[in-house]
């Protein structure tokens, strides 16, 4: 093995272990033998299954679902130890039982489905231990593949159904008994075989097999070359790179920590060598990764669910992503970009870029996403979409021999195929078990009208605070923001959108209900979804942050907060476009969506100079909450607020350039004396 090489190894090993420890969908076994078989002929019969019921048409919604979820949860024991740290090169015995459990539950529905979908009344006693069974292997492969705050929530929403007569004041509710529960979360379609898991296995996986195939054609690693040729030259090059790419492989890869792990192995040290401190290249890292998961087409797969739960067309959840997304890039942007002027940072060299003609070459490796969007937009059904960008994706490999996924060493070869099946179907066991654990929770809010309830709880302690509508409705969005932080923290994006849908958003229907506010239900959606994203950057536990911090070797809550104020818009905008739904696209005309991105990309060059502390020199703290007031005032796209801020946007950027100026002659005269 060469010297290059090795250090590949090197850095794929550590990549490897940094994922590991911060992400615990990656803390998987790496079997051999029978057992290492039976995963990869599981893994590669699971994504057949999802591509031919994605060509040919779903089966009814329970075989399709616990067919999906019986895959899952199989894999997962195969897959994941009991304990993170565990045997990871051979099968416990306890989880050989748990598979065959797993598939004994999953196959009760396809085996019995006739008797069952005839059946009056309630459930026998056998099926009562099959749904007991079901959710315990649930709740457990959680726990393995997603983390423990979900397990727990999903637990204690459980007992909160059975013992809803013992709950205090407004929570408590009749209760459910145990045998009314098991129906409930595994003989209909309310809980564990819900929507989540519905989505999950339909859209979600098609879109992560599709991910899965694009890495293999060696798109992620264009997409840090195409950064490199487009940015990397720039001031402060680096960060710049980070920030592109990491937007780009963000939207597929649906893990900010992942994300953040992958490409950070090589934008942080870059960034550190050109000047950056550790915990500033950390967070421009973490940041610019975790904004993935907010970007269209895909945004982690979340605007999937969305379609469902929001009960809107793709198109308009993508469309109304974009500008919150611009936004949110261009604040991280302009931020790097003002702290290398402040540190007098410049680009990379020439010789560290990659061939500027060799890599624009390649520009048809974008093709495939391209095509999706277009697909999608012109009204293709998602499943559909998702099989023709992974075709496409096959096809536009072949071009050339360094792409092409059927050629190894010039050699015809399928390895890259089955890798392909093989690693979307890995992907897509996370997300599996999220879903069906984030059913029970849904479920249970259903059965009890918990969601309801916790929303008027949120607005009526707003209202005890003031009885201004104008503050009610920020009072009640801020205790919105910070429940969506906290149950966020830890959870994937899917799992994560799911449950802040489920117990964070029914505050902000409840101001419509109660106050006759007119926010619309996709803002709704797009509130609680971002404020629970910001939880992998928001300390105390900002797992992104943490995952920069194992590679630039800071101190993770300074990185953390590093990465909050450099994703600073994405705390505020959510707010803007509540108030006004125009940055969401939503009924707005061309000319009011034109001067709202005008106006709101002045206002994040003031925010950005506000928090760094520099725009053309340096400025002070009064010139720095004056200019990020007039940030705000230029991104609530309401045209007093616009008039004023940009005409204190104005004197602003003409005092900085005019003492710029100054300060620049007064050193020339000192110089030439």
């Amino acid at each position: 093995m060469s010297k290059n090489k090795e250090n590949d190894q090197l850095l794929a090993d550590e990549q490897q272990k940094l994922l590991e420890k911060y992400d615990i969908e990656s803390s998987t076994r790496r079997l051999t033998g029978f057992a290492g078989w039976v995963v990869y002929i599981g893994l590669i019969a699971f994504s057949l299954f999802q591509l031919y019921t994605g060509a040919f048409g779903v089966y009814t919604a329970y075989i399709q679902r616990t067919v999906h979820l019986g895959f899952a949860l199989s894999l997962i024991f195969l897959l994941f130890p009991a304990r993170r740290k565990g045997n990871k090169r051979s099968v416990a015995w306890y989880d050989w039982i748990l598979v065959l459990l797993s598939i004994v539950v999953s196959g009760y529905w396809p085996f019995f489905y006739e008797d069952l979908v005839q059946q009056i009344g309630g459930i026998d006693g056998a099926q009562m231990v099959i749904g007991g069974i079901a959710i315990l292997l649930v709740l457990e492969a959680a726990r393995r593949a997603v983390g423990l705050p979900i397990t727990i929530i999903s637990a204690v929403f459980l007992l909160y159904a059975i013992f809803g007569q013992q709950m205090p004041g407004m929570l408590a509710h009749r209760g459910l008994s145990l045998g009314q529960l098991i129906d409930a979360m595994f003989f209909t379609t309310q809980g564990i075989l819900g929507t989540p898991l519905q989505v999950s296995s339909t859209y979600i996986f098609l879109f992560l097999l599709f991910g899965a195939f694009l890495i293999q054609t060696g798109i992620g690693m264009y997409f840090n070359d195409l950064a490199l040729v487009i940015a990397g030259r720039r001031i402060g090059g680096p960060a710049k790179v980070a920030i592109f790419s990491s937007a780009l492989n963000g939207t597929i890869s649906g893990s900010s920590v992942a994300n953040t792990v992958t490409t950070g192995s090589y934008t942080i040290p870059m960034m550190k060598r050109l000047g950056y401190s550790r915990n500033f290249a950390g967070g421009v890292e973490a940041a610019s990764s975790t904004g993935g998961q907010i970007m269209p087409p895909i945004m982690g797969a979340a605007a999937f669910l969305m379609i469902e739960f929001a009960g809107v067309g793709y198109w308009e959840i993508a469309k109304a992503a974009v500008i919150p997304a611009i936004l949110y890039f261009t604040g991280i942007w302009i931020m790097t970009h003002f702290e290398a002027k402040r540190l007098g940072l410049m680009g990379l060299s020439k010789e560290e870029i990659p061939n500027k003609k060799e890599t624009l070459k390649k520009i048809y490796l974008l093709l495939p996403i391209l095509a999706i969007v277009y697909m999608l937009f012109q009204g293709y059904s998602i499943d559909r979409t998702a099989i023709y960008g992974i075709i496409i994706t096959i096809g536009i490999s072949l071009f050339r021999k360094d792409t092409n996924m059927f050629l190894k060493d010039n050699k015809f070869t399928l390895s890259k195929l089955m890798e392909g099946l093989t690693t979307g179907a890995r992907t897509a066991l996370g997300v599996a078990a999220a879903t069906a654990s984030a059913g029970i929770i849904v479920g249970v809010v259903t059965k009890t009208g918990l969601g309801l309830k916790l929303g008027n709880g949120l607005v009526d302690i707003a209202g005890s605070i003031t009885s201004s509508p104008q503050a009610l409705l920020l009072l009640t969005l801020f205790f919105t923001m910070i429940t969506s932080i906290i149950i966020g923290m830890g959870s994937p994006t899917t799992a994560n959108y799911i449950i802040t849908s489920t117990i964070a958003l029914p505050a902000i229907v409840a101001l419509n209900d109660q106050y006759q506010f007119a926010i619309p239900v996709l803002a709704a959606h797009m509130f609680v979804f971002y404020f629970g994203i910001l939880a992998d950057i928001t300390p105390p536990v900002a797992l992104a942050a943490f995952a920069a911090t194992g590679i630039s070797g800071g101190e993770p809550i300074r990185t953390g907060f590093n990465a909050s104020k450099l994703a600073i818009a994405a705390y505020i905008i959510p707010y803007m476009f509540v108030l006004s739904p125009q940055l969401l696209m939503i009924n707005a005309t061309t000319v009011e969506i034109t001067l709202s991105l005008i106006t709101a990309f002045l206002g994040m060059i003031s925010i950005g100079a506000g928090m760094i502390g520099y725009w053309y020199r340096k400025i002070n703290w009064i010139e720095r909450i004056i200019t990020m007031v007039t940030g705000i005032l230029l991104i609530y796209p309401e045209g007093n607020s616009d008039l004023i801020g940009f005409g204190v946007f104005a004197i602003l950027l003409i005092v900085q350039i005019m003492t710029k100026h100054k300060k620049d002659e007064t050193k020339l005269e000192k110089g030439l004396n």
